[in-house]
């Protein structure tokens, strides 16, 4: 074994002492699942977290996968202001994607490690209740005019209940939870996988959150990784949206961390879902690879 193996081991023993026995909720995008060779690679890395004590709860959505599956069946997709109308068949296929196909070929990369996975999606044990979206106004961009927008089944996270999460992972079970949730009613509604990976971590009271992303990290300006910010407390946060050097997309996504922090989770990362190693050198190693943000 090379000396800089031993280092790196070195580096990551006091990092495995303080987060053994801490949980970790981990938020896959639809594009980090759909390349095979990707998706072995993040189960592996979870895997050893999972392995030295660290309690790991996989959070998916797929909307890509959704997009691809709709363009092959010809339901037409709606998308305004960024957001997905998700009517009645576009409701059935992210049933079949979420749930079924994505979900699957999780829990399969983790069997191939020795993991014992369970497949979940919100509306399992009530893990998520939900709403209905009411109608918004969404304006739009190029004529600055508004209007009134239904965005069908579409859901908002009313409560999380982790009971049957902490089941699993006092167990030894590793969770993976894919992007649905129901109301009292039992409808079932489609809902952003962030926005459950942010309130699951809250009512877990998470050590870390960590977004696994298509960007490694949270970058000054767009595209731009010579701009990226390694690490950041709330306060550094909330300051660059006050002075205005936090633009565009990097508001929202900073002001939902900066609440999540409120909450009580320790940590949020960003990080890049397709290098290898990412989660590992962010975790392990002083000088991480991502963003991350701390109370």
């Amino acid at each position: 074994m090379e000396i800089e193996t031993l280092d790196l081991l070195r580096e990551a023993l006091p990092y495995i002492q303080r987060f053994a026995g801490k949980t970790f909720v981990v938020k896959f995008s639809g594009k980090v699942t759909e390349d095979k060779e990707n998706l072995a690679s993040l189960a592996e890395e979870l895997a050893l977290l999972h392995e030295v004590g660290i309690r790991v709860c996989v959070i998916h959505g797929g909307g890509k996968q959704l997009t691809e599956l709709a363009d092959k069946l010809g339901v037409v997709q709606t998308v305004i202001g960024g957001r997905r109308v998700t009517d009645d068949e576009t409701l059935d296929l992210a049933k079949m994607v979420f749930r079924g196909k994505i979900n699957t070929e999780i829990l399969a990369q983790f069997r191939r490690r020795g993991i014992k996975a369970v497949g979940l999606s919100g509306v399992d044990g009530g893990v998520v209740q939900a709403i209905k979206r009411p109608p918004r106004e969404v304006i739009d961009k190029k004529t600055g005019e508004s209007e009134t927008v239904d965005f069908g089944h579409v859901g908002d996270v009313v409560e999380i209940d982790g009971s049957l999460i902490n089941t699993l992972l006092d167990k030894g079970y590793l969770p993976v939870i894919s992007s649905l949730g129901a109301d009292d009613k039992g409808r079932i509604f489609n809902i952003n996988a962030d926005t459950i990976a942010a309130e699951i971590a809250a009512n877990l009271q998470a050590e870390k959150l960590i977004m696994l992303s298509d960007v490694n990290g949270i970058y000054m300006t767009e595209g731009d990784e010579s701009t990226k910010l390694s690490q950041l407390t709330s306060t550094d946060a909330r300051h660059l949206i006050e002075s205005g050097r936090a633009t565009g997309g990097m508001i929202p996504k900073l002001e939902n961390l900066i609440r999540l922090l409120e909450r009580g989770v320790r940590s949020a990362h960003i990080l890049s879902g397709t290098t290898r190693n990412a989660i590992l050198a962010e975790v392990f190693t002083d000088e991480g690879t991502g963003t991350m943000l701390v109370q």
